[in-house]
């Protein structure tokens, strides 16, 4: 997968660029604060419909303006694909080759981007919360089915929270409780199962990688957690059975406390280095090896589901690794995946994969190819 050319309006402090891509490897050369993040943002939000630095729209679209546009045209192995997402005060539209998609579940999927971003080296020692929107972004990517199932989930938690808020306070119907949970739990049961089977996947990627980063010496297990006593080897209509006894269990635990306890949005991911907790107890140096480890298998995880490497955006993290997984890096995405990276020198990263990389001086908003 390739990005040949991207033009932005309007985004972030943007109003205007076109830029074209010929080269495997595209470096974003600026001082902070200047819109080299901007630029691998852009691409991201193309492709996944959302940002990974804000969860507010809003924010993504340039001061003062009403609307934003991103539009990008790729090469595949299956034919060229032009993307088009405009975003505003009333929501996003999504065009895939002219078409516009009728959810954003449909256009999500279409091209492939993998994020490296100093941030996602808390992936391991961060919060629960970092580690599902990794999982469901990635996941999302691969699965559209897995996309609609979330989104639906999503809708019923918002709705059965609602309602157990109204009966923590005496009000509301105890048997559209019951039907929302009915609802709730079928929905649950599919996330998390396709969130098992994920995790199986990117284990056999990661572990592999990661004992290669360490040069032999560790060996890195991820463990999906649920909430919820459900286990990898259940099948989907034992994990339904095991969320009815759950929930009928801890039914009036909710009402009193006026919140769903236990489901999806609030599973976790373990991470476990030669048997021991890799959060807990595991130095900067491992937590790191087995963020880069994740990452990496993330590209071949990809890779192995639709025939073709994702696009690669490395936002400052260059600087963030030693020479050792610096390096590592670079050599795995050698001539294999297109990458794009923002950095504010080139000094000190000694490595053939940027000798022969398009160069982009970025200032103010402004980007101009050396």
């Amino acid at each position: 997968m390739y990005l040949k050319q991207l033009n932005v309006r309007q985004f972030r402090n943007y109003k205007t660029a076109e830029l074209s891509f010929d080269h495997y490897v595209n470096v974003f050369l600026g001082e902070n604060a200047q819109g080299k993040t901007n630029v691998l943002e852009a691409i991201y939000v193309l492709a996944l419909a959302k940002s990974h630095r804000t969860s507010k729209d809003k924010e993504l679209i340039g001061w003062g303006e009403e609307f934003a546009r991103i539009q990008g045209q790729f090469t595949k192995n299956s034919g060229q694909l032009e993307m088009e997402l405009i975003l505003s005060v009333k929501g996003k539209k999504g065009k895939v080759n002219g078409l516009e998609q009728k959810k954003l579940s449909e256009y999500v999927g279409a091209a492939n981007v993998v994020m490296f971003a100093p941030e996602d080296l808390n992936l391991v020692k961060g919060s629960p919360q970092v580690r599902r929107r990794f999982l469901d972004m990635e996941l999302g990517q691969i699965s559209r089915v897995y996309l609609h199932h979330l989104g639906l989930y999503h809708k019923v938690l918002i709705q059965r929270n609602h309602l157990l808020k109204d009966l923590q306070m005496g009000k509301g119907s105890s048997d559209m409780l019951d039907i929302l949970t009915d609802q709730l739990i079928v929905l649950a049961a599919e996330v998390t199962s396709r969130r098992f089977a994920f995790v199986k996947r990117l284990q056999k990627w990661a572990r592999e990688i990661h004992y290669e980063i360490s040069r032999g010496k560790e060996e890195l297990e991820i463990r999906y957690l649920p909430s919820a006593e459900v286990l990898e080897e259940m099948d989907l209509s034992k994990i339904k059975d095991e969320f009815y006894q759950v929930y009928s269990k801890k039914r009036a635990r909710e009402i009193q406390r006026g919140v769903t306890l236990f489901g999806p949005q609030r599973d976790d991911l373990g991470f476990i280095v030669n048997g021991r907790d890799v959060q807990t107890y595991g130095s900067q140096g491992q937590q790191r090896t087995t963020a880069l480890a994740v990452k990496l298998a993330e590209i071949e995880l990809i890779y192995s589901e639709i025939g073709e490497y994702p696009i690669l955006l490395l936002d400052d993290v260059l600087s963030e690794l030693d020479d050792y997984r610096q390096s590592h890096l670079l050599h795995t995405i050698q001539n294999r995946v297109q990458t794009f990276v923002t950095t504010t020198s080139v000094e000190g990263i000694d490595h053939k994969t940027l000798e022969h990389a398009a160069i982009f001086d970025v200032t103010e908003g402004t980007i101009k190819k050396k």
